[in-house]
């Protein structure tokens, strides 16, 4: 099922959203309609203050997709894209973690999920490339989205080891979309290394999952242009 989700982050912007919407509007809402919420208390700015507070508490994927949110009645046709994306994902990949977070998508792979490396490898391998064959697809039916593709592991070894190693993987994924047919300039790739943990480094199950490749999926400019002039 998918994760249908709303940051919330820290009490100066959940003061904001409450004053201006009001407890009960916000609690109510939808992905779509929490971007109209964000829309009324300032649109990209907030979105901007919000990507930066994510990115700061090294979220930086979640941060990506709200740092560029529009608002409004634009965020909630935006909004209504991604939650037709983000179910076709969850078809066609049900071993990914999709979560729908304000007008984006979060999708993370792990060892158990679709995008696997091998240990201290970074090729794509025939696993691997069914799952990302099965995305290709997708992002070619909704070709007005950017793609942030991100690397991470666990800390198993060294922090300059595990960064490159990362970077690696991270290129790999995107080099493999591309040659399926997405436009390069769709895609942003970037690379952590064990600086963004998500679950604990001192288990071998959280380790499994930090050793993880994360795509921010957000509307480029045309999709933008096009959601303000439909709802004007």
């Amino acid at each position: 099922m998918i994760r249908k989700t709303w940051i919330r982050l820290g009490a100066a912007v959940v003061a904001l959203s409450l004053v201006i919407t009001g407890c009960d509007t916000v609690r109510n809402a939808g992905n779509k309609e929490k971007g109209a919420v964000i829309g009324a208390a300032g649109g990209a700015v907030i979105g901007g203050i919000l990507g930066n507070n994510i990115g700061n508490k090294k979220n930086s994927a979640l941060g990506a997709i709200i740092g560029g949110v529009v608002g409004g009645a634009a965020g909630t046709y935006i909004g209504d894209r991604m939650d037709r994306q983000a179910e076709r994902i969850e078809e066609e990949i049900p071993g990914a973690e999709v979560t729908r977070v304000g007008e984006g998508i979060n999708v993370t792979f792990d060892e158990k999920s679709g995008v696997y490396f091998a240990t201290n490898k970074y090729n794509i391998n025939s696993e691997s490339s069914n799952t990302l064959n099965k995305l290709a697809g997708i992002f070619k039916e909704y070709p007005n989205t950017l793609i942030l593709v991100e690397g991470h592991t666990d800390n198993t070894g060294s922090a300059e080891y595990n960064m490159g190693l990362s970077q690696r993987r991270a290129e790999s994924v995107t080099s493999y979309l591309s040659g399926q047919g997405i436009s390069s300039g769709r895609f942003t790739t970037k690379w952590y290394g064990e600086e963004q943990p998500k679950y604990d480094n001192g288990t071998v199950e959280g380790r499994a999952k930090n050793r993880r490749v994360e795509i921010a999926i957000v509307a480029d400019e045309q999709l933008k242009q096009e959601a303000q002039q439909k709802t004007q």
